[in-house]
């Protein structure tokens, strides 16, 4: 069902049960082939989140260098990599966690990636990365990952346009998907790139991609410099998913699109861990960076931070999928 709001129907989209779906939690919470998580029947998720232990999604930064200088990224603050051993001390401080985004930065500038991944094994790890380095580190890590997720924009004017090297991160792309790694692919959606989405979503059709992620820019970092008419709306955004819905039914593209606006609903719902360890509430509208400090994982288990956590109910419903924009993978 592609819906652009919870129990909001747009156009009747075939949905085929995922395949090879992991089971989390107690059983309700299912990973998906469209690589998000799924919930059997009609739990609430605000009262899952409440009587859950920990949560079922974080974003670690394994480091803050990236080779791309996007002008909407928000994470331009620079600071030191984590050590192995501060990452194998956060790592015993997830435990509870369903998934785990080893993210940045650009997570493949790091050279000991593959024996980050391997330490975080026991994990759902999904892996963004902008791919300029994926000829390289592709091989290390086939069969490690749930899912590479890459930044990508559009077609090669536009992604050229708005973030970098459109061949060489294609260069990438290919890499790992001749290397047997799941894809998904993630756009920030700026007002003059929403004429290039369903280019986008074929792109994303043609790679196989499991999911394509959209989201607003937020006003942090390079953003800051971005004009003002970049910015679109909650309306405008709804109105352009459910534009872009209606060509993905009558063109039969498959992957599942999911499209976060900021809303009430959507605050603080991801749980960030910097590089020194500190895990912080994103996006929080009424902070000046905003980041809302939780705690730090080198000192305290996400349990324990997860008690203090005021987002519970946003984060559950966001990665079930209540309280954003979403059409489910489709096809076998």
């Amino acid at each position: 069902m592609t819906t652009l709001s919870p129990g909001t129907s747009v156009l009747p989209v075939p949905e085929v049960p995922a395949r090879d779906q992991r089971r989390v939690a107690d059983g309700a919470v299912a990973f998906t082939t469209g690589h998000h998580f799924a919930l059997d029947g009609q739990a609430d998720p605000g009262a899952l989140g409440e009587a859950a232990a920990a949560p079922l999604s974080v974003i670690l930064q394994v480091t803050k260098r990236c080779d791309f200088n996007c002008g909407f990224c928000s994470e331009t603050l620079q600071m030191a990599d984590p050590t192995l051993g501060q990452l194998d001390t956060v790592r015993a401080s997830l435990a509870g966690v369903q998934r785990v985004f080893l993210s940045g930065g650009e997570p493949l500038l790091r050279r000991d990636l593959p024996e980050i991944v391997d330490m975080y094994s026991g994990f759902i790890i999904g892996l963004p990365t902008n791919a300029t380095r994926g000829l390289v580190m592709a091989p290390r890590l086939a069969g490690k990952v749930a899912f590479v997720n890459i930044g990508f924009d559009g077609p090669r004017s536009t992604f050229s346009r708005v973030r970098g090297d459109y061949d060489k991160a294609m260069t990438g792309v290919r890499a790992f998907i001749e290397t047997g790694l799941p894809i998904s692919l993630s756009a920030v959606v700026l007002r003059s790139t929403v004429h290039a989405l369903p280019y986008l979503c074929q792109i994303a059709d043609v790679l196989d991609a499991g999911k394509l992620k959209l989201i607003l820019p937020l006003r942090k970092g390079n953003a800051l410099g971005l004009p003002e008419r970049e910015f679109i709306s909650v309306d405008e955004a709804h109105d352009a998913f459910g534009r872009l819905t209606e060509l993905r039914a009558t063109h039969d593209w498959r992957p599942a699109v999911r499209m976060t606006p900021w809303t009430p609903e959507t605050e603080g719902h991801m749980i960030v861990i910097e590089p020194n360890g500190n895990a912080q509430a994103w996006p929080v509208y009424d902070q000046p960076d905003l980041f809302l400090k939780l705690g730090n994982l080198l000192d305290e288990p996400v349990t324990a931070i997860w008690d203090r956590y005021p987002y519970k109910a946003n984060h559950y419903a966001k990665y079930l999928g209540r309280s954003i924009y979403t059409a489910t993978r489709s096809g076998p």
